[in-house]
């Protein structure tokens, strides 16, 4: 009787096993997503699952257009999107603005209009975990090094008027109507959602005069790079 008890746990303990590495190493999976802002100062946010061992690849559509991962087609047309990396604490990883533009970064296409690349491409080699990635329109960008610290634009809802276009709204940094449309890929990742209940991020706590200082000083370099 004893024999043929421990013999039942070994078999119990291998079939375990064997689930838990198939689970450890489960192919990663491309996810696609596409959705519409109403007010400039949205923010989009994505949580996901890396295994620790594919480079994860975030990347937008919807300035250029193009094919995502499972084949929807893109029109070009969008807002000008920029995206923030997070991990699971909410501190704050990476960002990126115009596709090739940094460390980890990769080529968009132009848009037919505007000739200009300004879709995002953010690629890297994550820790296995849960992170978060958040678009926003440009230049709402991150206020500090967390989530919480809330983005530069958050309660100004028309904030991209100040670059031109006649919608007042939804204006790229040249002066283009550009529509609410957004379209993102993550790319080779266990698990990638839309959260529910999100709430928007706030601006606080407030972020000392020396930060605000530096963020102002980095926002006229991005701005005078916009230009060229």
């Amino acid at each position: 009787m004893r024999s043929m008890l421990l013999g039942i746990i070994a078999a119990f303990a291998l079939i375990w096993s064997i689930a838990a590495t198939s689970t450890a190493f489960a192919t990663p999976t491309d996810f696609s997503f596409t959705g519409t802002f109403s007010r400039d100062d949205e923010v989009q946010v994505f949580n996901f699952v890396a295994d620790g061992a594919s480079a994860v690849t975030l990347r937008t559509y919807s300035y250029a257009g193009g094919i995502q991962a499972d084949g929807n087609v893109v029109p070009a047309g969008g807002f000008d999107p920029i995206l923030a990396l997070f991990d699971g604490a909410g501190a704050l990883i990476a960002q990126n603005d115009d596709g090739f533009d940094g460390p980890g970064s990769c080529a968009v296409p132009d848009d037919p209009v505007t000739e200009n690349a300004w879709d995002t491409c953010l690629v890297e080699i994550l820790a296995a975990g849960s992170y978060q990635v958040a678009i926003m329109q440009f230049d709402n960008f991150p206020v500090g090094p967390n989530f919480s610290n809330g983005f530069r634009n958050t309660g100004d809802p028309n904030f991209t008027g100040e670059f031109g276009c006649s919608n007042e709204q939804f204006c790229d940094f040249d002066g283009f109507n550009r529509t609410n449309f957004w379209a993102f890929d993550i790319l080779n990742v266990e698990t990638a959602e839309i959260p529910e209940d999100m709430p928007p991020p706030e601006n606080v706590p407030e972020p000392s005069p020396l930060l605000l200082l530096s963020i102002g000083l980095i926002g006229l370099g991005l701005r005078k790079r916009k230009k060229h």
